[in-house]
């Protein structure tokens, strides 16, 4: 049965437990490249959770006491991306599809647009103009009102994820993410305000049934398909639940990245492709060892190669750049970072030891 024959699958759930819905999103592109399922589109809320990227150090991102304080779950999705405040006003979206469908693009910016332009034309039909900014950001009006991330690590399946924010709780977001020490709180919520926007704060009275049903609706008129809803089947359920247990309700995935407090130096920086963080030792002119972490986008094989190479390389800036040319691929290996701009963030950590 080909693709465009079988009915492509479509299951809308509220109120999800985060590890419920961070296992559901790592399995997608699994469920269609193992079990050769149609194309899979996940809809849904979670429970008030706190989600950090894959290469976030948890405890400096999350305020956990206030979190626990407040019955606030946490937790760490498997892409890259930042922070994220999730609950009953955040529709969250999750899609896998080959990458051979004829109408998916042959890179990740191209695929990120494809995706991106679905959700902004179903903004659009309920009178929001919203448009694909930054690295993975959609803004109307200059703010941003969803946030995009994309993974490839199932081959030849891309896993899209989306939330976008119907209405959302700032003061909240305030206590239970840590703010740079240097703003009080009433200049970090002025901050946030003028960052972000919402559907319900751009006039527009809508439920998150009425927008699935149109997104629903602008993914089937992009891919020319109709869907099939219904639930997981018994064996993807065993699968999600296995996988919450081992890996989602598991303290060493939660808290997975740290801050090495005995290394010598760490360099952060905003990058084009997101927060870049560096942590090195140096020790007689040699990168003894070295971590990267931040709130960009790659998989957790390229992040180790890239760390691998790093290791024992001489600390000059040719011999980091060549280690680099031999496992990067500028803008690809980490979405929009080039060798040229990692060489400049290692070197700066190498200059202040």
């Amino acid at each position: 049965m080909t693709e465009e024959t079988k009915k492509w699958r479509l299951i809308i759930e509220r109120n999800v437990k985060a590890s419920w819905g961070l296992a559901v999103d790592e399995l997608l592109a699994n469920f269609v490249s193992k079990e050769e399922s149609a194309p899979l589109l996940h809809i849904y809320t979670f429970l008030p959770s706190v989600i950090v990227g894959r290469y976030q150090n948890m405890e400096a991102a999350v305020n956990l006491s206030e979190c626990r304080r407040l019955g606030i779950d946490y937790n760490r999705r498997h892409t890259g991306g930042g922070t994220v405040l999730m609950g009953a006003d955040q529709l969250a979206l999750g899609f896998a599809i080959p990458l051979s469908h004829p109408r998916m693009e042959s890179s990740m910016r191209g695929s990120f647009e494809l995706l991106g332009g679905i959700i902004c034309r179903s903004l659009r039909r309920i009178g929001i103009k919203a448009n694909f900014q930054d690295k993975n950001d959609l803004k109307a009006r200059g703010r941003k009102i969803a946030g995009m991330a994309a993974s490839l690590e199932e081959k030849q399946v891309f896993f899209f994820h989306m939330s976008l924010l119907i209405d959302f709780d700032l003061p909240l977001m305030l206590k239970v993410l840590k703010i740079s020490p240097y703003k009080s709180p009433e200049r970090g919520l002025s901050c946030f305000s003028r960052r972000l926007t919402t559907i319900r704060e751009q006039g527009i009275k809508t439920s998150f049934a009425e927008i699935a049903e149109i997104i629903e609706q602008s993914f089937a008129e992009e891919f020319g398909i109709k869907w099939k809803e219904r639930e997981f089947t018994v064996s993807q359920k065993k699968k999600i639940n296995d996988l919450r247990k081992r890996r989602y309700e598991s303290l060493d995935w939660l808290f997975r990245v740290r801050s090495p407090g005995t290394w010598k130096v760490c360099v952060e920086r905003k990058t084009s492709g997101g927060l870049l963080q560096v942590y090195l030792t140096i020790a007689r002119g040699i990168i003894e060892n070295l971590l990267i972490s931040g709130d960009f986008f790659s998989t957790q094989e390229e992040v180790a190669r890239v760390e691998s190479a790093l290791r024992w390389t001489r600390a000059r800036r040719n011999n980091v750049k060549r280690a680099l040319q031999k496992v990067m691929e500028d803008g690809k290996t980490i979405y929009r970072l080039d060798v040229s701009t990692l060489t400049d963030i290692i070197m700066e950590g190498v200059e202040s030891c």
